[in-house]
């Protein structure tokens, strides 16, 4: 949560507080304590019990006896399906992103902007080299990445400030890091159409990103691709791989009559 929702009369802080448990887990994480929850929320040991206790009987988390842990529960999955079902992109752009992975030998990705971080919505792997690239759902870090340069670089002036500015709060370390990159891709977006990570997330890849021209179904999506190093030069992978890339961004927003 943020200050302004705590001058909102119409906003629902228990509700927030719960959907902020459910946020507490990271990738590769099996289960939580409430002791977690309370460190991870800052919320009070109490109320974390009695969120967790609810959000167990509803569905939404699992309680292990043997460890007094949760797990996250299958009504998480409930409500991710009917949005990931309903968005007219994926179906159209799915073919055209699997042939775009084996050509460049790499992963791409369709993706959105969830608080301070990116979400992937769709992605296409050229082999299981790249098993571990982060999966539909999994949380990215907005300034390390191409995907969240790209997305800051078209966002309105108010709505990246906003963002911005939570970064710095929430995490610091990466926002003195990467702040100066992040502004450069606005440069690099209005120059080449695309923006680039070089190696900055994850050491052996190159990210390159593109965020579609005009909004579908209300959101702003960002189209990206990740390929290995060891392929190489960034300066090369930048002259090859980013080009396609942007080509596909464009093929799908014709698609989608957005131009």
């Amino acid at each position: 949560m943020n200050d302004t929702d705590n001058k909102d009369r119409q906003f629902a802080t228990t509700l927030a507080s719960g959907i902020d448990l459910l946020l507490c887990f990271h990738p590769g994480e099996s289960s939580l304590a409430n002791k977690d929850f309370a460190q991870r929320t800052g919320l009070s040991k109490p109320t974390v019990a009695r969120l967790t206790h609810t959000l167990a009987l509803l569905g939404y988390l699992r309680r292990d006896p043997a460890t007094a842990s949760y797990r996250l529960g299958a009504a998480v999955l409930g409500l991710s399906h009917p949005l990931l079902a309903s968005m007219r992109i994926r179906p159209i752009a799915r073919p055209m992103m699997e042939t775009l992975a084996r050509e460049i030998e790499g992963a791409v990705s369709l993706g959105l902007r969830h608080r301070i971080h990116m979400v992937y919505v769709e992605t296409a792997r050229s082999s299981e080299d790249f098993v571990l690239t982060p999966d539909i759902g999994a949380p990215l870090p907005m300034l390390a990445t191409a995907i969240g340069r790209a997305w800051l670089a078209r966002a309105a002036p108010e709505d990246r400030l906003s963002v911005l500015n939570q970064i710095r709060v929430a995490a610091p370390a990466e926002f003195e890091r990467h702040a100066a990159a992040a502004e450069l891709a606005r440069e690099e977006l209005a120059r080449d159409g695309f923006c680039s990570a070089r190696a900055d997330w994850q050491p052996n890849r190159h990210g390159f990103a593109v965020p579609l021209h005009g909004l579908v179904d209300g959101m702003q999506f960002v189209l990206n691709c990740a390929v290995a190093t060891k392929r190489g030069s960034f300066a090369q992978m930048r002259r090859d791989v980013a080009p396609r890339l942007l080509t596909l961004a464009h093929s799908i927003e014709f698609s989608l009559g957005l131009r």
